[in-house]
């Protein structure tokens, strides 16, 4: 066994996250991309009704942070956390066109 590999071996969370995505309102800014630290998130390869790539998320290696929701301009994104015990809304961000409401949770 190699000490390196065994230091480096990433342990399972208590906390993990599930993202929602509206595929159909998501215009592939790619800010989503750019703002997850973990890499779950991608641009689909098949476009939406609006003729745009999409983001699509990979939960497993989603944490649940919220930078994604955060910087979406267009607030198509929710972030759920789960954990052991129940999954609860994390964050929303609503009023894309007028004032914006962001809704934090712990």
């Amino acid at each position: 066994m190699d000490i390196n590999s065994a230091n480096t071996a990433k342990k399972p969370r208590k906390i993990k996250g599930k993202t929602v995505i509206d595929i159909q309102k998501c215009k592939g800014c790619e800010l989503c991309i750019t703002a997850c630290n973990e890499g779950a998130i991608s641009l689909s390869q098949d476009i939406n009704n609006l003729g745009y790539r999409y983001a699509v998320v990979v939960d497993d290696l989603c944490t649940g942070c919220v930078n994604c929701a955060l910087v979406c301009p267009d607030g198509v994104i929710k972030v759920y956390r789960t954990s052991a015990k129940k999954k609860t809304l994390v964050t929303e961000i609503k009023g894309i066109k007028g004032d914006t409401t962001v809704t934090l949770s712990e």
